[in-house]
């Protein structure tokens, strides 16, 4: 498993202490704790994979190694094992949501961004308070916060917006023809 691992690299301890021969266990253990994450998971490839960060665990958690580190081990697998089966019904789930969504074709993006630019061009030209109020109105603002926000009359904010409209639609129509 570890080729030209040396062997104290994988052993630890205190002073005292019986040496943790991380090798031996890893050795002993790898194809019961593989096995134990592939009944859950059902996929061996991605068993043995998972397994081997049960191991990283271990090597990275002192208190976990000693005379306990088997029943640590199949527990940390069956959890690690249970992680993934949510970590892929999440997946599942965020993937069939996009499957309602459409993907826009390169041409469809491109068409997008030249009328983007369009708009700004013509948002350029027209009146800067026709402008102003387009955008705003366009990000949401209603009625009342579009003229708390313009310093104007609420009750003339449909009119002055239709005005806006018209200014741009004609601006829209000159330099780019049909609507």
């Amino acid at each position: 498993m570890f080729v030209n691992a040396p062997t104290e690299a994988w052993t630890t301890a205190s002073a005292g202490e019986t040496p943790f021969d991380m090798e031996a266990i890893f050795c002993e253990q790898y194809e019961r704790v593989a096995r134990i994450i592939a009944r859950v998971v059902r996929d061996h490839g991605r068993a043995e994979e998972l397994a081997v960060e049960v191991f990283l665990k271990l090597w990275h958690n002192p208190q976990a190694q000693g005379d306990k580190t088997e029943g640590w081990l199949y527990r940390t697998a069956v959890r690690i094992g249970l992680d993934e089966l949510r970590r892929r019904t999440r997946r599942a789930r965020h993937e069939s949501l996009l499957r309602f969504l459409p993907v826009p074709t390169p041409e469809e993006l491109h068409a997008a961004k030249e009328e983007q630019q369009r708009v700004r061009l013509v948002l350029t030209v027209i009146a800067r308070k026709h402008a102003e109020l387009l955008v705003l109105r366009s990000n949401g603002l209603s009625y009342s916060e579009l003229a708390a926000t313009l310093d104007r009359n609420p009750a003339s904010i449909g009119t002055l917006l239709n005005r806006a409209q018209q200014a741009f639609r004609k601006e829209y129509v000159t330099r780019y023809g049909k609507e």
